[in-house]
């Protein structure tokens, strides 16, 4: 008896508890759950395509409208220069980060408040909610890539070397989701309103972005501004390295990398900050 009962006081325990100072972020759970976000991404792209009338065709029509609008409204009427290249083809490149962008921050926004089941039930890193919502967009975004690529045959624009580095701009683009994400994810627990918006914060947003015109069209003096906005590098990026356009100047490039680095610090802290009331609020 007395050795059984040692033997149990011996054994070992786990204790949860919420982390402690701003910077505790903990994102080794991340990997230590990678499991379940596997299942998360995989949940998110089954719901999207089950039982619908025109599954993954809907992800590429959508932006080929909008190709056609932005030809007609920027190119034959407005006259906005294309770098040398067929405009279809400069708007489509864009297109192509800035819908997963859009969809991506819109799903990564709600994620946490349509998840409430989970959050509210069981313990696994509340990070991985925005993270599978931000990731599962990037299968549209290759049906659109297959696309491009037949926009880019019939206008016999060829790819240049830059083609290597089309997964670092893809990097960037899921970074960018992610950060402003986690802040909007944690602040539409509180304020369910946030979720209305996001669609109208989406639209400003593509328009002052490079999305249906380039760079090369804002004011010099106001370009390292303008490129405080990470889709900026994002999206010059993806046309250099698909098109082959004028390369993006290093420095807009680096303000860009900077102020994503900032807001994917920020949308973290704050993320992990406001995670330990979201089974009590939501």
């Amino acid at each position: 008896m007395e050795c059984t009962a040692g033997m149990t006081a011996q054994k070992p325990s786990v204790v949860i508890q919420p982390q402690t100072g701003l910077f505790q972020l903990d994102l080794l759970s991340v990997w230590q759950y990678r499991e379940l976000l596997y299942f998360l991404i995989w949940r998110d792209v089954m719901t999207r395509y089950k039982q619908t009338a025109i599954g993954a065709a809907w992800v590429v029509v959508q932006p080929l409208i909008n190709m056609l609008i932005f030809t007609f409204v920027f190119s034959r009427l407005a006259k906005v220069p294309s770098d040398g290249v067929p405009y279809p083809v400069f708007a489509f490149a864009a297109l192509l980060p800035w819908s997963y962008f859009s969809q991506a921050l819109s799903k990564a926004s709600g994620s946490v408040v349509t998840s409430a089941n989970l959050v509210t039930k069981i313990y696994f890193p509340r990070l991985l909610i925005p993270l599978a919502a931000t990731l599962a967009p990037i299968v549209d975004m290759f049906f659109s890539f297959l696309v491009l690529l037949l926009l880019m045959l019939w206008f016999n624009v060829v790819p240049s070397w830059g083609l290597i580095t089309l997964p670092f701009f893809i990097l960037l683009a899921v970074l960018t989701a992610l950060s402003v994400g986690l802040f909007t994810s944690a602040l539409n627990v509180r304020y369910r309103d946030v979720g209305s918006i996001m669609p109208f914060i989406a639209q400003v947003w593509m328009y002052v972005s490079p999305v249906a015109y380039p760079v090369s069209m804002v004011p010099e003096q106001w370009r390292m501004i303008y490129s405080l906005n990470p889709m900026v590098g994002v999206i010059e990026g993806f046309r250099w390295a698909l098109l082959g356009t004028t390369p993006p100047d290093p420095a807009l490039m680096a303000v860009s990398a900077l102020a994503l680095l900032f807001f994917c610090l920020a949308g973290t802290v704050y993320f992990k900050a406001m995670e330990q009331s979201f089974a009590d609020v939501i």
